[in-house]
């Protein structure tokens, strides 16, 4: 029987003692932090509490009837929705034009290959905030006065806004919407079922056309059901007033496009090395079915692809989502621009950073928990 090596030359006993060791240093040094910070602001009349919040916040919103005696915590959810604004329309944005020239970057077509080349290798190079600040002086400023906007289209264009056809909500819209959830719900359920019927029998499954067509019925005969809840609103121009869609700031339209410009020339790089990581066995298999250059690529390359392109292209929904923090560049009234307002208007810079640094990681840990399960379920199907 091998003896036992003393205690200060065991391995396993070295490496719980480091790993004490260092919890011990991590621990003292926040302490450190901590009692540093609250001396000084003890020292500086600062509270540490988080009353603030239902102080005025002094904080003018450009776009938005809150007015700037209202509490910090109404104004900082402003923030918050516009931020969200942002997020939750730039995504999808950057996804598909990222994975469209990513796979435009490997065309046989010489000129859409140079085309989609010259797009990644410029945008991919220069910083988000350039980028953003040419959308929004040399693009959007140059727009048309509010006086005189463009129209055209259902659209109304001018330098300060840009108006966009919309949908206006009638009595029954809740209801619904509601009833919109429940088909939605059904169609998933029905989609399932088809998916095990084709497991189970190897017959098509159809299941996009079967939950397509139950969510139509139930929206369209819902509709009439409930005569007409929601009505398609189109921009009307009265002088210098616009009445009618959806009305947004020529800021958030600036951020939109540059920073889903910029996110998406990162995210084809990613598609198209994640397309040249599929071994070529795979699509010589493809060829030898007949299948045609669409087929390949929808049924064969793209869902191998993105199971290797889905981790990295995380990481930049989450840079997409933190790089929204440039918006105060522009004036846009995001929840970083409103906190640093508020500091400015002698509200405490550590609790406001901290309930900044806490919107960020709520945002980033949805984002990613999302695209988590999303690859998760992706690897289950490829399987």
């Amino acid at each position: 029987m091998t003896a036992r090596p003393p205690l200060w030359r065991d391995l396993r006993v070295i490496r719980a003692a480091a790993q004490v060791a260092a919890l011990v240093a991590v621990g003292l040094l926040l302490y450190v932090l901590w009692f540093n910070l609250t001396n000084n602001l003890r020292r500086l009349g600062i509270t540490t509490g988080f009353d603030f919040l239902d102080l005025p916040s002094g904080v003018n919103v450009a776009d938005n009837p809150i007015s700037p005696g209202a509490p910090l915590r109404r104004t900082l959810l402003v923030g918050i929705k516009n931020t969200f604004a942002l997020v939750v329309v730039g995504i999808p944005l950057l996804t598909v034009i990222g994975v469209l020239v990513g796979v435009a970057r490997l065309s046989t077509n010489w000129l859409v290959a140079k085309a989609a080349a010259i797009y990644v290798e410029t945008l991919r190079n220069i910083p988000p905030l350039l980028v953003i600040f040419f959308v929004f002086f040399a693009v959007i400023l140059q727009l048309p006065p509010p006086r005189t906007p463009l129209v055209f289209g259902g659209l109304v264009v001018s330098n300060l806004r840009i108006t966009v056809p919309w949908v206006e909500t009638g009595p029954g819209a809740d209801l619904y919407g509601w009833a919109l959830v429940g088909g939605l719900l059904v169609a998933g359920g029905v989609a399932w079922w088809r998916t095990r019927v084709y497991e189970r029998t190897g017959r098509p499954h159809h299941r996009v056309l079967w939950a397509i067509s139950i969510l139509g019925v139930v929206a369209v005969a819902g509709w009439f059901l409930l005569d007409g809840p929601i009505r398609p609103s189109l921009p009307v121009v009265d002088g210098q007033r616009v009445s009618g869609g959806f009305s947004g700031l020529g800021a958030y339209y600036a951020m939109l496009s540059a920073l889903v410009l910029y996110t998406a020339s990162h995210v084809a790089e990613i598609v198209r090395g994640s397309i040249l990581a599929v071994p070529k066995g795979q699509t010589e298999a493809a060829l030898a079915l007949a299948l045609s250059p669409f087929q390949r690529l929808r049924h064969v390359i793209l869902p191998q692809a993105m199971r290797i392109a889905i981790p990295p292209i995380i990481s930049q929904y989450l840079n997409y989502t933190k790089n929204t923090s440039l918006g105060i560049a522009v004036g846009y009234a995001e929840i970083t621009l409103i906190v640093f307002q508020a500091i400015g208007n002698g509200r405490p810079a550590p609790q406001s950073i901290l309930l900044l640094m806490g919107a960020y990681l709520v945002f980033s840990l949805t984002i990613s928990a999302l695209v988590n399960y999303l690859n998760r379920r992706l690897r289950y199907v490829t399987n």
